[in-house]
């Protein structure tokens, strides 16, 4: 396997059409704070972590997914990152240079092997947080993210070749075959995943909650506002984590979880679930069933970013 040098999750871009109903949503209904704006755009942080912003949003005529961005130690190790990447012909959308964004920084942006565009950094300033209190129901932090490929097996294998990424857990069905892979790059049982689709698009995004009390606070507060609910709330098997998933202005799904496994990476051997199983997809069995209407759901529409990188 690669040499690891990316460390953590740090935010997912997305374009939207309506552009003061998705800031208002993330803002308003889903606990994110706004920490900076310009024309058109605007960055959201996750009230409990150092990150800069958790989520960008910019206005745009078509929804598409922006980027995803991952954190690197040091800027030598996204300058080692970027010439690995170009030597292995992976397309590079340019080469390292400082960031404009909030907290600076250093880094570079380069298509993955679905053509969603990814960026690593190093060197972005930490941002002022606080510490969560109980009972209060905002997220602590961007826990992970989760693609759709036609070919996710071979999205999997990119983030493992290229990018150091180890395979925690693996999804299957008896009769459709593997249907998601689950990718860490810490101790943190995955922070990207990769899931059987019919096209390239955002699965979802997972915002951690502070804890059980909390996550069923948020549950409800969403459920009471009318949003729409379209899975949970439950516990998964692979990484232990509870789950809620809800449906943002735009269609995209966006998830409330707690308490994802941390792993001995020394001693993890990774599983193949059966998903046929209602017990590996809901320990509790409190959730609507996995269906799919469910899974329809999580497809999301095409993404309109494959290939093509995003103006700012």
């Amino acid at each position: 396997m690669t040499q690891r040098l990316i460390t953590h999750l740090r935010h997912v871009d997305l374009a939207v059409p309506d552009f003061s109903r998705q800031v208002e949503f993330f803002a308003g209904m889903w606990g994110l704070s706004e920490v900076a704006a310009d024309s058109g755009v605007a960055f959201l942080a996750a009230p409990g972590s150092p990150e800069q912003y958790a989520v960008r949003v910019r206005r745009a005529d078509d929804k598409r997914l922006d980027l995803i961005a991952f954190g690197a130690a040091r800027p030598a190790d996204v300058d080692t990152l970027a010439e690995r990447l170009g030597r292995d012909g992976v397309r590079l959308i340019g080469e390292p240079a400082p960031l404009a964004t909030p907290g600076g920084g250093y880094g570079f942006r380069f298509f993955d092997v679905d053509g969603r565009t990814v960026e690593i950094s190093a060197d972005v300033s930490p941002r002022a947080h606080r510490r969560i209190e109980p009972r209060e129901s905002v997220p602590v932090r961007l826990s992970h993210v989760v693609v759709n490929s036609p070919d996710p097996q071979a999205t999997a294998a990119f983030y493992t070749r290229h990018l150091g990424f180890a395979l925690s857990d693996r999804l299957s069905h008896p009769h459709r075959g593997d249907l998601m892979w689950f990718l860490r790059c810490n101790t943190w049982h995955h922070s990207l995943a990769v899931s059987r689709g019919p096209h390239v698009a955002l699965h979802h995004a997972s915002f951690e909650l502070r804890g059980l009390d909390e996550f069923m606070r948020g549950c409800g507060r969403m459920m009471r506002a009318g949003v729409e609910k379209v899975w949970g709330p439950g516990r998964h098997t692979a990484g232990d984590n509870t789950f809620s998933y809800f449906r943002d202005p735009h269609g995209n799904v966006v998830e409330y979880t707690t308490e994802l496994e941390e792993l001995d990476e020394d001693r993890w051997h990774p599983h193949v679930y059966d998903s046929s199983d209602p017990a590996i997809s809901d320990q509790w069995g409190t959730a609507n069933p996995m269906s799919e209407l469910v899974a329809r759901q999580t497809f999301n529409d095409p993404d309109r970013g494959v290939f093509v990188a995003p103006p700012l």
